[in-house]
């Protein structure tokens, strides 16, 4: 038998650590550890993507839409930067990753070819722990470490593997030498609950509100029950932010929706309206969208005490887990119900909802794009997962899709970078093979990852239960990434040289239908959604449909003041708030 190689050990400390499979790129500098990998048969597997980048996104998308941690593998030089978007994203996102780098450079460094000094590269991304290991016995403490650290810190890791320890047998475990930790697997995560003189002033500050609202993000993804039980005792209003958008059951009649440019009418007035804040898990960015300082008193929940009070100032902060706080604050807080409140709100979200339906009815040349996710809402499959790329399709996914109880939605949220989706899409199809994946785009990012992570979709497809994965395309050829509605693209320059994508998907074995008439919509979703293979729908779209952000609700506030100079000044206080959000997010 074969000498074991610290290779082996990796696969060993992976399997320890119950990850399914690894994302990633073969190189030279990995090539033992991928040989591990395929003598593990498929325990854990690797799943090799076009782009490291892609392989990144697809970690980080494992942990976004499983709860676990991710695993990416890259080489040296190039391939390691290749994976800094995927990283930054589960690290602006709070997700936990391990960066795999394999290093194979002889002689002296310091010019070697493909050389970059890994340590500085990775510094900033993976901050909390990047490590060297220098030998074989170090492997599986090391890995360890690594693992732990990211779950602890809910962030993305590094560890760089040399290609001759890789290869290095490994020694006697009672020949280790002294001073390497030790460690075992596990996930050490504490129970965090606040103190109860903080849960007994945050409980009488909710409870004297008289117009609540609940603003609810990822972290409170937990705790849907605990959060509909106190909206219903205080008559609370509900809004979320885009990646809170999947938590709470949108069909409920006080559910207002997304905060933000992109998001409703209906949550805007909430936060116009309201005299008490509850945030629940969530770091939201568009902070011009929220109640203007001074006009309510707030209560914030979250698990990372760095992050209350840093978007918004707060009178009771709560730093713990959300679904336990909150039943702690249900056990204090006083079931006083506001009907009228309540019905303001339920109206608010009544006549948004008329609105939409108007807006997806409007002429467009030659589809509107927000008719082809109508349409979607009410097909969308009961369970499953969708993942939402980057551009104006983020606007039609927080508007018109409405997403069932149980249907897991990802995003690239913080950090907004293109190309995301179609890896998003293929890390959740293969954690759960058979479930339904939708996954939407535009064309820049279909041109950007897609098209070539189709060929990953085209090479397991075969192997899934259940064989639908949909890439709704929505093509509006706009080279600038200036559509917004407000002018019409009409410029030959600005126009990105169109792609068959229909046909490309045909190519590849798969299923393709092209849409440009607004009466095909909903049979090219029936389609695609029957179909015994994944599916591209190509959406011709009009890229001069207005985005159309709600206005920041002031009217209450506006009635306020007696003079106009006082309006104005909080007019252009709220805009320089918009103006600083919109380089946090798109």
């Amino acid at each position: 038998m074969a000498d074991r190689t610290a290779a082996d050990l990796v696969v060993d400390r992976l399997r320890a650590w119950r990850v399914p499979r690894v994302f990633g790129q073969p190189g030279a500098a990995l090539a033992p550890l991928v040989a591990a990998l395929e003598r593990a048969g498929g325990d854990p597997a690797f799943v090799p993507a076009r782009h490291e980048e892609a392989a990144s996104f697809m970690a980080t998308g494992h942990a976004k839409f499983t709860g676990g941690i991710g695993v990416c593998l890259a080489t040296q030089g190039p391939s390691a930067v290749q994976l800094l978007n995927g990283l930054y994203d589960a690290k602006l996102d709070s997700k936990p990753v391990v960066a795999i780098v394999g290093e194979d450079v002889a002689g002296p460094l310091g010019g070697a070819h493909q050389e970059i000094g890994l340590t500085r590269l990775f510094a900033d991304v993976c901050n909390q722990f990047v490590r060297y290991a220098r030998g074989p016995g170090h492997v599986p403490a090391l890995l360890d470490q690594a693992f732990r650290t990211a779950a602890a810190t809910r962030s993305p890791v590094c560890v760089v593997l040399p290609r001759e320890v890789q290869e290095a047998a490994v020694p006697d475990p009672q020949t280790y030498a002294a001073g390497v930790i030790t460690a075992t697997p596990g996930e050490p995560l504490a129970r965090v609950l606040p103190h109860d003189a903080d849960l007994a002033a945050a409980a009488q500050l909710l409870g004297s509100g008289r117009r609540v609202a609940i603003l609810v993000g990822q972290g409170a993804r937990d705790a849907v029950d605990e959060v509909v039980a106190l909206a219903d005792r205080l008559g609370a209003g509900v809004a979320c932010s885009l990646l809170g958008k999947p938590v709470v059951d949108e069909r409920l009649p006080y559910h207002t929706g997304v905060l933000g440019e992109a998001g409703t009418r209906a949550a805007a007035e909430l936060m116009g309206g309201c005299d008490t804040l509850l945030l629940v898990g969530t770091n939201e960015p568009w902070t011009g969208y929220l109640p203007m300082p001074g006009q309510v008193r707030t209560v914030q929940i979250d698990i990372d005490g760095r992050r209350v009070g840093s978007r918004y100032p707060v009178d009771v902060p709560l730093v713990g887990d959300a679904a336990e706080t909150l039943r702690a604050l249900l056990a204090r807080v006083p079931d006083r119900p506001s009907p009228q409140w309540r019905a303001t709100v339920e109206n608010s979200v009544d006549r948004w909802r008329r609105e939409l339906v108007d807006r997806a009815a409007a002429a467009a040349e030659p589809v509107n794009p927000q008719l082809v996710l109508q349409e979607l809402s009410s097909r969308l499959p009961r369970t499953g997962a969708v993942a939402v790329d980057v551009g104006t399709v983020i606007y039609w996914y927080a508007r018109h899709l409405e997403l069932p109880p149980g249907v897991n939605a990802q995003l690239c949220g913080t950090l907004g970078a293109l190309g995301c989706a179609l890896p998003y899409a293929v890390a959740a199809k293969l954690a759960a093979p058979d479930q339904p994946v939708v996954a939407l785009l535009g064309d820049g990012a279909m041109q950007l990852n897609g098209l070539a992570e189709l060929i990953t979709v085209a090479h397991h497809w075969t192997r899934w239960q259940d064989p639908r994965l949909v890439v709704l395309v929505l093509n509006n050829r706009d080279q600038s990434g200036l559509a917004t509605g407000r002018e019409p693209v009409g410029d030959p320059a600005r126009r990105r040289p169109d792609v068959p994508y229909a046909g490309w998907a045909r190519l590849l074995g798969l299923h393709g239908v092209r849409v440009d008439r607004p009466e095909l919509v909903g049979a090219a979703w029936d389609e695609a959604l029957a179909v015994d293979r994944p599916c591209v729908v190509e959406a011709v779209v009009d890229a001069a449909v207005p985005l159309a952000p709600p206005e920041p609700a002031l009217a209450d506030l506006r009635g306020l003041f007696a003079d106009g100079d006082a309006a104005s000044r909080v007019r252009e206080q709220v805009d320089r708030q918009l103006s600083v959000a919109a380089d946090d997010i798109v």
